[in-house]
């Protein structure tokens, strides 16, 4: 055994009994640390000072050309809050007069009760045709736009202000306000008002879970006071240092957080009730179980903490600012949750031991002779350990068909796409999906967020470059999946000359309408082939060598888009180092951890593949939000390496004493069952996210779901085995001295 494996045993055994002795203190300085945090620390609603989560680059160009866009025409195009008015059997002439009528004031600030509203743009389909209008005079939009000044939350306001005092007539056929703008507004409230519910739904499932595993109230108590310490810590700590650097959890932050803080101390509680519980039945006392439960149980759960840890917080070297904030808040919150389960969960089996597993007793010890059996030879096991039996026999055609399943069920990836669907994974009944929904009635689904495409280009303000200004308009419009193009040769809504043509500089814009959920995937594919073409139509117009940029939601999207594969691309190898290192560490082996995170890779990717055939070939979704695979990604690898900790090391162990298919039976079917149980629980308990009813949150859940059920009842029992068999003794290289194979394990 190396001097390493000496001096981190030796480590353990003194933190061990350190643990033990101070039981009692330990105890009560959690609780007493949990009631001030409660009473001295804000929560995380009250420290929203700032935000943390940018959901779009910085420094994006499309915010850039938006800039310029109001900068060259004096005039903004682009409204993220707009007003919608339908009625299916049509908008009378003087209702969409009024609708007119009302812009107007708006834009002369006719009304004193609506400061901050620097003006309006009104759209009727009342002269629409095809692609760009679906109905006649059905529908009515009016686009706002607000003073710098005014918040997001205030705009809503007056928006909503403007609706109750202005278009209150039954006849206005008012629907309500939608945009971007009011989805994440109702987004946030939507998660704000489902946490309570997913944090009392994930309580009842750990009690009802781990007390049924175990068959002891106790058992559930433990993880249940642990989970309450942690909870209240890290939200309030996480508040806290937010509001010292002025900056603030994003709401679609919060509900992983605590689900994964539920399910990592659920997890850890599990691992260490379960060593107990053994050790207690082999007849060791109270004080001495709970002190060998720790020694061995939490360099495991350290190193497991930790590998999550560096794993959420290697996001920090994304450059898009959501994944800047989901990264530290999670590695803040599951450090939390490493302390509490390192310090509180042994103090209490060691203050209560047995009382914990009452009213079930212990079995009794093995006789001797069947222990000493078993050093050379696995006992007979019961059917939950059949697969780690088959998988330890037949390693090759294991691996070969666990593999070729779970690369069948990846094939799904291919036609994976993504997209931003804020409006329309919304709740059917929220003001700003129904809003949405009535525009898309009556006009091109783009109307409700236009692209402006900004052309400079010197001496377009002549006479020759406005025809060839009108020129590019008309080639624009023939592009596929264009619905309607606006600009210097037509003035749509009374827009005046300077809006298409600018007064100061030698530039042209032009509005085109996509026929397509603007925020979509189907807009962004339809983008990026006006992009593609824009310099051939430039060519054709007599524009070539023009100066392009393109502005509006769309053109924001598809670079959050392009920001996130980018961010991928850069935090992939991170997470993955990071991964390697700590298995590589805590195994003291190099070949067995790039097997290991194989494996996990493996498990993510199929679960990628099911989710994408569940939601666009079944449920028929148009694309998956932009952040779930890369959030999921970085949760499932981490997730998946703390299952491997546990695993691997557990038949590590054994492979001191035992031969090693003989370990992997036995060391891997006793800790299949603690990690099946851990892992069932913590993606059940991530499926609860499915309760906020937002179609991010319910693809979040389910490829958190399947991918923890994959890790777990098919990787962790099948796979993982197979690969320590088939890798053989090679796989503890260096510093591992496993047990040459025998004849009865050559059997096994």
């Amino acid at each position: 055994m190396s001097r390493g494996t000496n001096a981190a045993r030796s480590a353990a055994t003194r933190y061990a009994r350190a643990v033990v002795r101070l039981r009692y203190a330990i105890v009560l300085a959690w609780v007493a640390a949990a009631v001030f945090v409660t009473a001295a620390l804000p929560t995380i609603e009250q420290a929203q000072v700032g935000a943390l989560g940018d959901l779009v680059p910085r420094n994006a160009p499309a915010i850039k050309a938006e800039v310029a866009s109001d900068s060259l025409f004096g005039f903004p195009l682009i409204s993220r809050t707009i007003l919608v008015q339908h009625l299916p059997k049509g908008l009378s002439a003087s209702v969409q007069a009024r609708v007119v009528t009302r812009a107007t004031a708006l834009d002369r600030h006719r009304y004193p009760d609506l400061r901050g509203v620097a003006g309006a743009i009104p759209f009727t389909n009342t002269l629409g045709k095809p692609p760009f209008s679906r109905q006649n005079s059905t529908t009515a939009l009016t686009y706002l736009f607000f003073d710098t000044s005014v918040s997001a939350s205030h705009k809503l306001t007056l928006a909503h202000r403007l609706a109750r005092e202005h278009i209150s007539s039954p006849g206005d056929g008012y629907v309500g306000v939608t945009g971007t703008i009011p989805a994440r507004r109702a987004q946030s409230g939507i998660v704000s008002s489902k946490l309570p519910l997913i944090e009392l739904a994930t309580v009842i499932l750990v009690i009802v879970a781990v007390g049924l595993h175990f068959r002891a109230p106790g058992a559930a108590a433990v993880t249940v006071l642990a989970i309450a310490v942690a909870y209240l810590l890290a939200v309030r700590l996480l508040a806290f240092v937010g509001q010292r650097v002025g900056v603030s959890v994003p709401s679609e932050v919060e509900p992983v957080i605590v689900v994964l803080l539920f399910g990592v101390i659920t997890d850890y509680s599990i691992f260490f009730l379960s060593r107990m519980r053994r050790l207690l039945a082999e007849g060791l006392s109270r004080l001495e179980a709970a002190r060998r439960t720790t020694q061995e149980v939490a360099p495991i759960v350290a190193t497991a903490a930790t590998t999550i840890v560096l794993a959420t917080l290697s996001l920090i070297v994304a450059k898009l600012g959501f994944l800047q904030a989901f990264g530290p808040g999670l590695a803040m919150a599951v450090v939390i949750a490493m302390v509490v389960s390192l310090t509180l969960i042994p103090a209490l089996l060691a203050a209560f031991g047995a009382l914990l597993f009452w009213p079930a007793r212990p079995s009794p010890p093995a006789s001797k002779p069947d222990a000493e059996k078993a050093v050379d030879q696995p006992p007979d096991p019961p059917v939950r350990s059949l697969p780690v039996r088959v998988a330890a026999r037949h390693p090759l055609a294991v691996t070969i068909g666990t593999a070729a399943v779970l690369l069948a069920a990846a094939s799904g990836i291919m036609h994976t796409s993504i997209g931003d669907p804020l409006i329309r994974g919304l709740p059917s009944d929220t003001g700003a999906k129904r809003a949405y929904e009535a525009a898309s009635a009556g006009f091109a689904p783009g109307i409700l967020a236009p692209t402006v495409i900004v052309v400079q280009r010197s001496g377009i303000r002549t006479a020759v470059g406005r025809s060839e200004a009108l020129r590019l308009q008309n080639l624009l419009r023939r592009e596929p999946g264009v619905a309607a193009v606006g600009g210097p040769g037509s003035n749509p809504a009374r827009l005046e000359l300077g809006a298409a043509v600018s007064g100061k500089a030698d530039a042209v814009r032009y509005v085109v309408i996509l026929n397509a959920d603007p925020l979509g995937s189907r807009a962004i594919a339809i983008l990026n082939r006006v992009e593609r073409a824009t310099p051939r139509l430039l060519a054709r117009a007599g524009l070539k060598g023009a100066h392009v940029m393109y502005a509006g939601d769309t053109a924001l999207v598809q670079e959050t888009v392009n920001a996130t594969m980018a961010d991928l691309a850069r935090v992939a190898p991170v997470v993955m180092a990071a991964v390697l290192v700590m298995l590589a560490l805590f195994l003291r082996a190099l070949l067995a951890p790039l097997y290991l995170l194989g494996a996990s890779l493996l498990a993510l990717a199929a679960a990628f593949g099911i989710a994408t055939y569940l939601f666009q070939d079944i449920l028929h979704y148009q694309d998956i939000t932009y952040y779930v695979p890369f959030a999921a990604a970085v949760l499932l690898v981490a997730l998946g390496s703390d299952y491997n900790v546990f695993v691997v090391g557990r038949i590590w162990q054994e492979a001191r004493d035992r031969p090693l298919r003989a370990a992997i039976v036995v060391g891997g079917a006793g800790a299949a069952r603690a990690v099946t149980v851990a892992g069932v629980i913590l993606g059940v308990s991530f499926a609860l996210l499915a309760i906020i009813d937002v179609q991010s949150f319910r693809e979040l859940a389910v490829v958190m779901a399947i991918g923890l059920l994959i890790d777990t009842m098919v990787v962790r029992t099948l796979l993982v085995p197979a690969l320590i068999s088939l890798g053989g003794r090679a796989g503890a290289w260096p510093a591992m001295r496993l047990n040459q194979p025998s004849d009865a394990d050559q059997d096994t």
